[in-house]
């Protein structure tokens, strides 16, 4: 099932438990896939989507100077798929990464984000990258 529908289908069952601040939050999502000009979103379109909404949220919860988790994040992360782990990139970039075709290793970063797309973070890519 895509993430586009588990979301939506998310909303139906808030809808039926009478969760309101699930119900708000998962509208706030919906309502910025209708921002698009598409109608159905790729997953890799609503993990950015997902990612916006939280970095936008933790802004304005860092403005506020309030460090408490937020249950808004805590509902929109629970629909983001679980990310690539430090050892996982670091197995695969040493068993499918040749570093002799590239003039430096941070040209190898194309290949190993194309891989693992949304699933891994550019920064602790870069990081492996740079001890390696």
């Amino acid at each position: 099932m895509k993430l586009q529908e588990q979301i939506k289908k998310g909303l139906t069952s808030a809808l039926k438990a009478k969760d309101d601040v699930k119900k708000d939050t998962l509208r706030v999502v919906i309502g910025e896939f209708g921002r698009s000009a598409k109608k159905e979103l790729s997953d890799d379109e609503v993990i950015k989507v997902l990612r916006k909404l939280i970095k936008s949220e933790k802004e304005v919860l860092d403005k506020k100077g309030d460090d408490s988790d937020s249950e808004y994040i805590n509902i929109i992360e629970s629909y983001l798929p679980k990310m690539a782990t430090n050892e996982e990139v670091k197995t695969w970039v040493e068993q499918n990464i040749d570093f002799s075709q590239f003039k430096n290793k941070m040209q190898a970063m194309g290949l190993i984000m194309k891989h693992f797309g949304s699933l891994a973070d550019g920064n602790m890519v870069k990081k492996i990258l740079q001890e390696m």
